[in-house]
């Protein structure tokens, strides 16, 4: 293996995405959101990076070509993870994540099964764009937790109507507000339909891979 600065870049990616849940661990919200957030937005960026890299140095090798993808699933499932816990289950949440894991479950088990001939379920442009939607996705639903978490605490335990005659006394700090709405429902809006068209983009890219998996999936007569 050549450590050269692609592959340094994919192997600090993969390591970034357990480093995501790290930040809740030792980091007070909202810090640990925007930390999570910065480091899974400079991880995503060098997912672009490495391979442009790769390619304009002629640097191309088996070892980048297997972690860049172990690397890209692992930050998506670590993300998802964390943002289905700190958004208290939400369902419209939970549906296409589940719909995402159970989709890299099954190509994973697909390329295990396939073995040497793993290699006909190559990454699709298709699939690019998967991977692109659901980290914007993920970015925009970290900046959504972290301006709900500043939005609980500029209430402090008041009610809705409480609060605002709290500010209106110059007592509370307002709400960030992005026109008729606050801000943190904005980015989770954003952030959930965006995820659901990472959803949709998942399925189509699995069952891609599944009808190529087919001709050595028949037995033999």
């Amino acid at each position: 293996m050549n450590w050269n600065i692609p592959n340094i870049l994919t192997v600090l990616r993969l390591l970034a995405a357990p480093g995501v849940a790290v930040m809740f661990l030792y980091f007070h919200r909202p810090w640990a959101d925007w930390f999570a957030l910065t480091l899974f937005v400079g991880a995503a960026v060098t997912d672009w990076f490495d391979g442009y890299l790769a390619r304009l140095w002629k640097q191309e090798s088996k070892f980048g070509a297997m972690l860049d993808p172990i690397a890209d699933k692992a930050m998506v499932v670590i993300a998802l993870m964390v943002l289905t816990g700190y958004n208290g289950m939400n369902p419209w949440l939970i549906l296409p994540a589940t719909v995402i894991l159970f989709r890299e479950v099954f190509v994973g088990g697909l390329r295990e099964f396939l073995g040497s001939k793993a290699g006909h379920l190559r990454v699709t442009q298709l699939a690019k764009w998967k991977t692109t939607a659901q980290m914007v996705a993920i970015a925009v639903l970290f900046l959504g937790t972290g301006l709900e978490y500043l939005n609980i605490l500029a209430l402090e335990g008041l009610t809705p109507e409480q609060h605002i005659a709290a500010v209106a006394a110059g007592e509370a700090e307002a709400i960030r507000t992005c026109g008729n709405m606050d801000c943190a429902s904005y980015a989770n809006l954003v952030g959930i339909g965006l995820l659901w068209l990472a959803a949709l983009l998942t399925i189509m890219t699995g069952l891609e891979y599944f009808a190529k998996s087919l001709p050595y999936l028949r037995d033999d007569k």
